[in-house]
């Protein structure tokens, strides 16, 4: 790819693409914006990096703007997804050494969840096939099926009663659930959408125990979901801790981890990022956040969603042996085809690609939807008649 412009991209040969991948879910804005451009350029000339060792009205903008509109007090800055979950699997880690007495905190995460690619996230993630070649992994996880809540409860309770037995033997510490930490939207392992009985079960939980609650929305946050959060899908429970990063810069390199003010444990020096909040990321985060708030981008997620979740369930009455079902929240959405088709998902964007469309495969068997946040009711008509056309072209072929 050599250039962009809003929803399209153009590779070296002069090919025209409309891209509904958006850098995974990351180029909110689309691409050349001029607000972005300007904020980035203006923001080189002035001052780009000085590290966290000073103060930076851009971080401390940011900051303020992420406070102010989600349920945390207070944010941290690092450079991408990966880091800002390491951030917080650290945060729930001494704070079940610090406030819950633990000498073995266990954080549970989802099978099929993606976490990121850093050794702590990686384990954090439940798909083996991320793990495998990078054993051994961080100890400390064990994992429950997603939108299970009966597993979630039996899986705590385990813990948590193994946990106070070992800590009755000399010499052994207390083992016990640290966090629970979950996306509110599987991305990589499906587009699966979080159900609020499955939440309000974590949050008791969490409630119960002293646990965090801990929500990653790396892919889901910014405004993709028709909601500004992710959370904001799952009847009303608030996280303790939740991660940032993709549409944050909306291509610009920055990641943040924000808690409420109960969990906040860190103190200077625990934990720091030498690149993290610098002024050209920030510069370019409050962009963002001045065009979601000015061109009422989260409702026209939540609009456009609704558009192409209907377009694509018209296009699965018409291929009911290839689309088995279609699913998402506003702008990030997933349509799985079927086991009996024997389609596989990287063959249909293939198809795609050739004919000018960028889609992006969410494992094995279904082919996801993460278009730009300005893309327009034209350009989603368009995205789902092609799609339709290449899967027709690969189911005949």
């Amino acid at each position: 790819m050599v250039k962009g412009q809003g929803v399209k991209l153009w590779d070296s040969t002069g090919k025209e693409y409309l891209d509904f991948v958006a850098g995974i879910s990351t180029c909110c804005l689309g691409h050349a914006d001029a607000r972005l451009i300007d904020a980035v350029t203006a923001q080189l000339g002035r001052l780009h990096h000085v590290s966290n060792l000073y103060y930076t009205a851009e971080q401390g903008k940011l900051g303020e703007w992420l406070v102010q509109n989600s349920v945390a007090d207070k944010a941290f800055f690092c450079n991408s997804g990966a880091e800002a979950n390491e951030a917080a699997i650290k945060l729930a880690r001494k704070h079940a050494h610090e406030k819950l007495g633990l000498d073995f905190p266990v954080i549970i995460t989802a099978k099929a969840s993606f976490h990121g690619r850093t050794l702590a996230a990686i384990t954090a993630t439940g798909q083996p096939k991320y793990q495998k070649g990078f054993e051994p992994l961080v100890p400390g996880f064990e994992y429950v099926e997603y939108n299970d809540a009966k597993a979630l409860k039996k899986m705590v309770r385990r813990i948590n009663a193994l946990g106070r037995l070992r800590g009755l033997v000399p010499g052994k510490g207390r083992k016990g659930v640290a966090a629970i930490m979950m996306e509110a939207l599987q991305g990589e392992g499906g587009i699966r959408p979080g159900t609020k009985e499955f939440f309000k079960v974590a949050r008791e939980l969490c409630d119960e125990t002293g646990a965090l609650l801990m929500i990653d929305e790396v892919q889901t946050g910014v405004g993709r979901t028709g909601k500004l959060w992710g959370y904001e899908n799952l009847g009303g429970i608030e996280p303790d801790v939740f991660t940032s990063a993709k549409a944050l810069g909306a291509g610009v390199p920055i990641g943040a981890m924000m808690c409420k003010e109960r969990a906040n444990v860190f103190k200077p020096g625990d934990h720091a990022s030498t690149f993290g909040g610098n002024p050209l990321a920030c510069a370019a985060g409050l962009a963002v956040a001045k065009a979601i708030e000015k061109d009422g981008l989260v409702t026209n997620a939540a609009t456009r969603g609704e558009q192409i979740r209907g377009l694509l369930e018209k296009l699965q009455e018409k291929y009911p042996t290839l689309i088995q079902e279609v699913r998402g929240w506003g702008l990030i959405n997933g349509v799985e085809l079927t086991a009996s088709s024997g389609l596989q998902a990287a063959k249909v964007v293939q198809a795609c690609i050739d004919d000018g469309l960028l889609l992006v495969a969410a494992g094995t068997t279904v082919v996801r939807f993460v278009p730009p946040l300005i893309v327009t009711e034209a350009e989603v008509e368009e995205a789902v008649r092609r799609f339709g056309a290449a899967l027709e072209k690969v189911s005949k072929a």
